[in-house]
């Protein structure tokens, strides 16, 4: 049996500054772009991988959260502490270039971590972390 991630999904609190940072900062292609009933879905995802892709998502969007969740989260990802990703790049040093160039928020440096990767932290626009590890 063969499984393979298709889709995460990650919240956004601003479509265009998330389009910003997924399709102009980091590279990645615009696939899907859905509105409905004043929210919006983004779907993204690397070039040359059709079969991988981030949904940006309405925070709270699915009808059975109640309230306090949604402020729940809301809170959370105004502190940073909800969503996260792990990408990979053969040129970590590169794309850490672009994304400071880019004005990405940054959390951490390119790093020789103690448990054996390269990386390094960036915030998207709605706080969640954007790690990225050096590939080989």
């Amino acid at each position: 049996m063969e499984i393979n991630i298709h889709s995460s999904f990650l919240p956004h609190d601003d479509a265009e500054a998330a389009l910003n940072f997924y399709v102009e900062t980091l590279g990645f292609e615009l696939r899907q772009d859905v509105g409905y009933e004043g929210m919006r879905w983004l779907t993204v995802g690397p070039v040359g991988q059709p079969d991988i892709s981030i949904v940006l998502h309405p925070p709270g969007a699915d009808p059975g959260i109640t309230d306090d969740e949604r402020r729940t989260i809301v809170e959370m990802m105004a502190k940073g502490t909800y969503g996260s990703v792990l990408l990979a790049t053969k040129d970590l040093d590169g794309a850490f270039d672009r994304l400071v160039e880019r004005d990405a928020d940054v959390v951490q440096e390119p790093t020789d971590q103690p448990y054996g990767v390269r990386d390094c932290a960036v915030r998207d626009p709605a706080g969640n972390m954007v790690r990225i590890q050096q590939l080989g």
